[in-house]
């Protein structure tokens, strides 16, 4: 680590996390722009048409995982970089459903390979506090939404200016991020510090756990970023500006994650876990009677359930199986945006044919699955703790 700036590395991957978070607050606002009411898609060819987002992150991360072991975190930083400023460009030329397709994947790609480049680089700078600054780290995907939420509300809400200018202001955070990356000497992953071979590294994804803990990565990562991805179309009867619903929820998220440590420390990574899964599943069900000021007392709920999901897991893997090395972290990431792929067009689907309120019900069933799974973990996890202390 000598040599190292690790606040300026760690400050550049909160804005490259700023960045991506931001291209899911705009998204969520392209929706009215590209939808029956403006350029004339259904929700459900808008579902298809975001999920380039999902499995081009999913394919970022799978592939990105071992890559950075071979190639150095350095590398896939910058092919972040680069494919994050194409994907912001073709979506400002985007004038159909293949180049929203188009350009939501290289966006996707870029997220994916922020992921998979800097969740490995934050475990191997603080291999003492891993799951506490992941959370930390992970405070800017809520607070990037924010931002582009409140950017979005702002450029085309208040100053009536063209979506194309809204989309622009992510070069913002991405030449910053560039910038502060340019000539830093990055750490090498976790996993070659430690000596583990690349063996040892893919057997160890084959273990029961950690397919256990995949699987609910799956659930954890569809029930958040399913439904706030589609938040104009779930709550534009319930709201008069949805996307202030989400700045609302990701603003809660935020302050969550920067002081989650006492929590961590109180909880345990599986108690935090079963906790979120509770809330989410009562937040959801609030959300399909709510209207008015009761929708944000139902996305508070919502909010304080999903708030520790994504970077729990993650600091799960991190803490409980660490020769899993960058590999393991980009599974898992991989697979919760996989599975959000899979959500939106059902999603789209149930509001196209039935409402907003049948989609919720359905998401709901998913923290229903994780309230058991987590019960399962926390169970598991007793008895392991009580088998090494032996």
């Amino acid at each position: 680590m000598e040599n190292m700036n690790k606040n300026r590395l760690f400050l550049a991957s909160c804005l490259a996390l700023i960045t991506t978070a931001m291209t899911f607050a705009i998204r969520a606002r392209l929706e009215t722009v590209f939808g029956p009411e403006g350029i004339g898609l259904t929700l459900e060819q808008i579902g298809y048409a975001f999920t380039p987002a999902f499995f081009g992150f999913t394919l970022a991360m799978i592939f990105g995982g071992p890559l950075v072991d071979f190639l150095g975190i350095k590398k896939i930083t910058w092919i972040a970089f680069v494919t994050h400023a194409i994907g912001i460009i073709w979506t400002i030329m985007a004038d159909s459903m293949s180049a929203l397709f188009i350009a939501t994947l290289f966006v996707g790609i870029g997220n994916g390979m922020v992921e998979a480049a800097l969740n490995p680089m934050i475990a191997s700078m603080y291999t003492e506090e891993k799951t506490k600054m992941l959370n930390r780290f992970h405070v800017w995907f809520p607070g990037g939404i924010v931002i582009g939420a409140i950017v979005g509300w702002l450029v085309m809400d208040v100053m009536g200016q063209s979506w194309q200018i809204m989309v622009a202001t992510l070069f913002i955070p991405l030449v910053i991020y560039g910038v502060l990356f340019y000539g830093q000497k990055f750490p090498v992953t976790e996993r070659i510090q430690m000596g583990i071979s690349n063996k040892k590294m893919f057997s160890s994804i084959g273990k029961p756990l950690f397919l256990f803990v995949a699987f609910c990565m799956f659930l954890t990562a569809a029930s958040e970023l399913g439904t706030t991805q589609r938040i104009e179309s779930l709550l534009k009867e319930s709201v008069a500006v949805p996307l202030l619903v989400l700045a609302f929820i990701n603003g809660i998220m935020a302050l969550g994650r920067l002081f989650a440590g006492p929590v961590v420390h109180k909880l345990k990574p599986a108690g935090m876990l079963l906790y979120s899964a509770i809330f989410t599943f009562i937040g959801l069900w609030l959300l399909t009677v709510a209207s008015g000021g009761m929708t944000f007392v139902a996305a508070a709920v919502f909010a304080i359930g999903v708030t520790f999901f994504w970077p729990t897991m993650l600091g799960f893997v991190a803490e409980y199986l660490p020769e899993t090395g960058a590999l393991g972290l980009s599974i898992m990431g991989g697979a919760g945006m996989f599975s959000v792929s899979l959500v939106l067009p059902i999603m789209g689907k149930l509001m196209d044919e039935a409402n907003a309120v049948e989609a919720l019900r359905t998401m709901s069933i998913l923290p229903a699955i994780l309230i058991g799974a987590f019960i399962g973990l926390n169970i598991y996890m007793k008895k392991r703790s009580k088998t090494e202390q032996v």
